[in-house]
C-alpha cells in the first residue's frame, strides 16, 4: 500500500498506525451510509432499531474490551469492527445474496462476498487521494476486514490480493472481532426481537444459554413481566458471553510467541485460539438457531426482506439495460471495469431508502 503522510504543523503523527486507519474510516462516505443501511429491520420502520451503524459501533466497543482485557491491539480492533460492515449491501444479507446470484448470472467470474466488497470499500471504491484509490489503511487492518471470519475460501481474490494468504489466519485482532460481531448482533436481534414484539420470552427461554442468563436477571429482581427485564436481559447477556470469551481465551493467548508477526499468524488449518467454553460454544449455536427460526425466518421480516429483494433485482436490470441511467461517476467506470461489477458496486452503496426511491423512480410505483 502506498503511504501519503502530511501533517500540517506536527512533524509526525501523534496517533499510531491503526489509530490513524480508524479515523479515516469513520471520515469515509461508506461508514457514513451505514446509518441508513438494514442490520435485521428495516432502517424506516422506526428509530429504536439497530443500522448496520449502531451494530459497528457495539461491536467496536465489545472488540475493544476483549483486546484491552487480554492484552491485544485495542487500536486494531476498533479500525477492523468499524470497517468489517462496510461492503454489505440495502436490506440487510438477503441483498448480498440476490447481488451475488445476478453477478454470477451476468457471467461475473466472481460473485459477490460482503467481507471482499468491504475490502474493495478500503482499497478501490473509496477516493481519498489523487495518486491512488483506497483510504491508504495498513496491511494488518485490511487483512483483518477481509479475513475475519470463517471460511476463508469463500473470498474472491483477485490477482493483487495473492498476499491476503487465504490458508492462514488473520491476527487474533481479527478473530476477536469475529465474535465481538457475534456477541453483538445475538444480544442486539434479542433486544429488538423482543421489542419488535416478534420473538417471546416464555419460547426463549426454552434455550439453556437464556435459562443462564434468566437466572442472573432474576437476581436483579426482574421477572419477564417487569419493564426492565429486557434490558438487563441483553446486558446480562453481553457480560456473560464476554467473561466467558475471556476466561477461555487467556489460557491461549498465553502459550502463544508474543514474536511472531501481527498478521498471518496460524494456518487456518488449526482451531482458532480465541473463543468460548467448549458448552458454551454449544450453547451459542441453540441460541442462534433459535434465532434463525423465530426472528429471521418471521412472516414479518420476510416480506420487508423479499421486497428489498425485488427492489435490488429491479435496480440490477435496470442499470445493466442502459448505462445512461448510470451517475456519471458510474459511467466513467465503465472504461476499466466490467458492467456487472460496476453495477453491483453502485447498488451495493446504496442505503435502504435511496435503493427503494431509485427502484420507486424506475418503475412508476
Amino acid at each position: 500500500m502506498k503511504a501519503d503522510f502530511r501533517f500540517y504543523g506536527f512533524k509526525e503523527d501523534f496517533r499510531d498506525s491503526y489509530a490513524r486507519d480508524r479515523d479515516r474510516i469513520i471520515h469515509s462516505s461508506s461508514f457514513r451510509r451505514l446509518e441508513y443501511k438494514t442490520q435485521v429491520f428495516l432502517n424506516h420502520e422506526g428509530d429504536y432499531f439497530r443500522t448496520r451503524l449502531t451494530h459497528s459501533l457495539e461491536v467496536s466497543q465489545i472488540a475493544r474490551t476483549l483486546a484491552k482485557t487480554l492484552g491485544l491491539n485495542e487500536s486494531l480492533c476498533e479500525a477492523i469492527a468499524l470497517a468489517h460492515d462496510l461492503g454489505h449491501t440495502p436490506f440487510g444479507h438477503i441483498g448480498g445474496d440476490t447481488l451475488d446470484e445476478l453477478l454470477k448470472d451476468s457471467g461475473s467470474k466472481f460473485g459477490f462476498d460482503h467481507n471482499f466488497q468491504s475490502f474493495r470499500v478500503l482499497t478501490k471504491l473509496e477516493k481519498r487521494y489523487q495518486e491512488f484509490d483506497g483510504l491508504n489503511l495498513t496491511f494488518a487492518t485490511l487483512e483483518g476486514v477481509l479475513k475475519h471470519s470463517i471460511p476463508y475460501k469463500k473470498i474472491f481474490l483477485e490477482p493483487f490480493d495473492k498476499s491476503f494468504n487465504l490458508d492462514k489466519h488473520p491476527s487474533i485482532e481479527a478473530m476477536i472481532v469475529d465474535r465481538a460481531d457475534e456477541i453483538a448482533y445475538i444480544s442486539a436481534d434479542i433486544d429488538d426481537g423482543i421489542k419488535y414484539g416478534l420473538i417471546d420470552v416464555d419460547s426463549l427461554l426454552y434455550e439453556p444459554l437464556a435459562i443462564e442468563i434468566d437466572e442472573m436477571t432474576k437476581k436483579d429482581g426482574l421477572s419477564p413481566k417487569d419493564r426492565l427485564y429486557r434490558h438487563r436481559f441483553v446486558a446480562n447477556l453481553i457480560t456473560f458471553l464476554v467473561e466467558n470469551f475471556i476466561d477461555y481465551s487467556r489460557k491461549n493467548i498465553k502459550e502463544i510467541d508474543k514474536n511472531q508477526p501481527l498478521c498471518s499468524c496460524f494456518d487456518a488449518s488449526e482451531s482458532v485460539p480465541v473463543g468460548f467454553e467448549k458448552n458454551i460454544e454449544t450453547e451459542i449455536k441453540m441460541l442462534k438457531k433459535y434465532l434463525f427460526e423465530n426472528l429471521y425466518r418471521h412472516e414479518k421480516i420476510v416480506k420487508k426482506m423479499y421486497a428489498g429483494k425485488q427492489c435490488i433485482k429491479g435496480l440490477f436490470v435496470a442499470y445493466m439495460s442502459d448505462e445512461d441511467l448510470l451517475p456519471t461517476k458510474e459511467k466513467n467506470l465503465l472504461k476499466k471495469r466490467s458492467k456487472n461489477r460496476v453495477v453491483a458496486d453502485y447498488i451495493a452503496s446504496m442505503t435502504d431508502r435511496y435503493a427503494m426511491s431509485q427502484y420507486q423512480e424506475l418503475y412508476g410505483v
